[in-house]
């Protein structure tokens, strides 16, 4: 089958481990017969700089006539002045809006033998398969008013968390469903003692609950689950949240995996690919979670499995390849069962191998 991937290497470590994630389509194409059509675009501090906006028309273009979007990271410390009119991040929340990527996917799983990367004791990692919705287009990061100003007292600033009906019931359907097809437990994150959306958004859940039966609904502050996901992540199988809980949320979850480098994310919209609607492919973007890591960028020692774990997803949710994507997920357990590490997840940082290393080996075991 032929497929077209829009490929947004960003800034940072972005471009490292996206060549290493386009190995990995390379090496899935060989072996299943299919062609990705690979298109790249720019987007974050490296297209202000070229052009002096984050997400320029073309890239926008691109992303829209793909069936897919591949994303590094954005932004950096030389972008990163607080009176900047445009920031990196600002495309990337721009792409979200402009395609409707309303629901972020990120799966957090423990590989068997990397219990020893994470700073929890190994007890408490047996069985950690967590799915993590979260709610990608509104909130705090969305919302108007959102605005800085002078007074006579003093600088201020304005944030709005505002939802509505619509994009909570869209989300909790997301994690209803699947909640579903796994073992029927859905987490619905909120702070409802103090925030007037979160009380709108647990009533909501509770409303649509009586539709999914075979699912068991709870009702947990965001705080409490922030210690919980340390205390007792086996507890959990799906969560759902809105979009800044999500975003916190998640990033604390990657120290269950051991690094921010394995947890790949898929972010999916209410609308099907252009190009390929008679297969209902999803419109998705696909990227790590991690950030650009200005501090290791160029230097060769970035974990690149987060962005091959996407490519993993992207071949599952919006191209309907199920072995394919199996294949990959299969090979990253191989390489790390035969004792390959990057610097990150590497036992005090030896025996590493580089970026392009592991890339070259999980994409020969795919080959193999």
């Amino acid at each position: 089958m032929d497929f077209s991937i829009a490929i947004v290497p960003g800034d940072g470590i972005g471009p490292e481990v996206i060549s290493e994630g386009r190995k990995t389509l390379d090496a899935i194409g060989r072996a299943f017969g299919h062609k990705f059509n690979q298109i790249e675009a720019s987007m974050g501090g490296n297209a202000i700089d070229q052009y002096g906006v984050p997400l320029p028309p073309r890239t926008l273009e691109i992303c829209r006539h793909s069936d897919a979007i591949l994303l590094g990271a954005v932004g950096g410390p030389k972008w990163d002045d607080p009176a900047a009119t445009v920031r990196p991040e600002d495309g990337l929340l721009m792409l979200r809006k402009e395609l409707r990527l309303f629901a972020n996917l990120r799966p957090v799983k423990v590989h068997p033998d990397l219990i020893d990367a994470s700073p929890l004791k190994p007890s408490l990692l047996e069985g950690v398969d967590v799915m993590v919705v979260r709610e990608l287009t509104g909130g705090l990061y969305f919302a108007k008013p959102k605005r800085r100003w002078e007074t006579q007292r003093g600088r201020r600033g304005v944030d709005t968390l505002r939802y509505t009906e619509e994009e909570v019931r869209r989300i909790l359907e997301v994690g209803f469903n699947l909640s579903s097809s796994r073992r029927c437990k859905l987490t619905s994150v909120d702070k409802a003692n103090v925030l007037e959306t979160s009380r709108m958004w647990r009533q909501i859940a509770t409303e649509m609950a009586d539709q999914y039966p075979q699912v068991t609904l709870e009702h947990m502050l965001v705080d409490n689950v922030a210690m919980q996901l340390i205390r007792d992540p086996s507890r959990f199988d799906v969560i759902v949240t809105e979009n800044t809980f999500g975003d916190i949320l998640t990033d604390e979850a990657s120290v269950l995996s051991g690094s921010m480098g394995m947890l790949p994310s898929a972010s999916l919209s209410a609308q099907k690919s252009t190009r390929t609607r008679k297969s209902q492919s999803i419109m998705g973007l696909y990227e790590p979670i991690h950030g650009s890591a200005p501090d290791i960028a160029g230097k060769g020692i970035a974990n690149p499995i987060a962005t091959i774990l996407s490519v993993a997803l992207m071949l599952r949710l919006s191209f309907r390849l199920e072995e394919e994507a199996n294949a990959v997920e299969s090979a990253v357990a191989t390489v790390l069962s035969s004792g390959l590490r990057t610097a990150d997840i590497a036992p005090n940082g030896g025996n590493a191998i580089p970026t392009s290393k592991m890339g070259d080996e999980i994409a020969q075991t795919i080959s193999s």
